[in-house]
């Protein structure tokens, strides 16, 4: 369970403002409220999930919000703008109703907040609910393991969160978190990280082809397509961007960090696949990325299925439904109903052979509340 330090609250109700106001002010989350005001500063993650493009370590999702390198975080709109960007209360929620702000007097500067140390959240013993979480979602057991292997996947022992690793010359640079328990779509990142050096397969980078992703998890699922269609898919190399960032009025981009930095590193490239998410965020960032990118051949390949290339795996493999949709039980997936097609002909199959496959299948099932369907 994520928990987060209460923002300080008002003592008083200012005397400028009614109860009503105050109350209205207090329903608007932070998602809509930066959607409405400042839609220039989010920057969106994956799924349901933004940062903004001030504060990258600040995750927005379900309802909620933290500032991870601060351990601050909220639900409304007013916490945010208290807490984070410093408003007064009073301040705060005329920003919010939309009426014309207090200025402050102009302070003297303030010294820049110190760099947050980067530190890899511990290692649990095994990485049996990551290696479960992965599985569910469609991901190549082989694949799995060689990224643990390779030091780039692991369990955190607080939360039991995927933590996907990014390296700079060998040593560990840049964290990527992602829930792997029942009921959450919790994606961040570990305090400190680098983008520049997000997450890639292979470590040691080869050939002339990059395959660029918006997560980690599309870019296993992808490997995983490879596999599947018998091809090697130790030959590829895939690159995480940890995210995209939403275009400027003008159209341009802030250039991914991480992809920057992969080019540098690896001069031999001269092809790059983006496979960016085949939703509107996706599609203008790639447009944009694009542009930036004359002097490579550049490929435009978003999922021919689905949003993101684990959604096209997932219906290429017939898993129904996102992770978060599935019943978990100490992190292994569960069925909700089992859907078994038989020929009804008694010469094929009659109804004692009928019961023994439903016995003998109930009994694989992990739930005891799972539905089993025989056609």
């Amino acid at each position: 369970m994520l928990v987060l330090f209460s923002c300080p609250k008002e003592v008083s109700i200012t005397p400028y403002l009614s109860k009503d106001q105050i109350a209205a002010a207090r329903e608007m989350d932070l998602l809509t409220y930066l959607r409405r005001f400042e839609p220039q500063e989010l920057v969106h993650i994956g799924g349901d999930t933004y940062a903004t493009r001030t504060h990258d370590s600040l995750k927005i999702s379900n309802g909620k919000w933290c500032w991870w390198s601060r351990n601050i975080g909220g639900t409304t709109a007013l916490d945010y703008l208290t807490c984070v960007e410093g408003l007064s209360f009073l301040d705060a929620v005329q920003r919010i109703l939309g009426e014309p702000l207090h200025v402050p007097p102009k302070s003297e500067p303030t010294a820049p907040l110190p760099k947050t140390e980067f530190s890899l959240p511990p290692k649990h013993a095994d990485n049996r609910r990551v290696f479960a979480y992965l599985r569910s979602r469609g991901i190549d057991a082989e694949i799995i393991n060689h990224c643990i292997k390779h030091g780039q996947l692991y369990e955190d022992t607080e939360r039991h969160n995927c933590v996907f690793v990014g390296y700079e010359h060998g040593n560990p640079a840049y964290g990527a978190l992602r829930g792997a328990l029942s009921e959450t779509t919790f994606a961040g990142e570990v305090p400190g990280s680098d983008k520049r050096f997000s997450f890639a397969v292979p470590l040691c980078a080869g050939g002339k082809t990059l395959c660029v992703f918006e997560s980690a998890i599309d870019a296993l699922s992808y490997l995983t397509l490879l596999k599947l269609r018998g091809q090697n898919w130790r030959a590829a190399n895939t690159l995480s961007l940890s995210g995209i960032y939403q275009p400027r009025k003008d159209g341009s981009i802030r250039f991914p960090a991480a992809l920057e930095q992969y080019l540098t590193d690896n001069p031999g490239v001269t092809r790059i696949v983006l496979c960016l998410d085949n939703d509107g965020p996706g599609r203008v960032a790639s447009a944009a990325i694009q542009k930036r990118l004359s002097e490579y051949e550049v490929i435009d390949n978003p999922p021919c299925r689905g949003k993101d290339y684990n959604d096209q795996l997932q219906l290429v493999k017939g898993i129904s439904g996102r992770g978060k949709n599935k019943m978990v039980l100490n992190g292994f997936p569960l069925v909700k109903s089992l859907v078994i097609c038989v020929p009804s002909t008694r010469s094929f199959f009659h109804t004692k052979q009928r019961a023994k496959v439903k016995k003998r299948v109930v009994g694989t099932l992990f739930c005891s509340s799972a539905e089993l369907i025989i056609l």
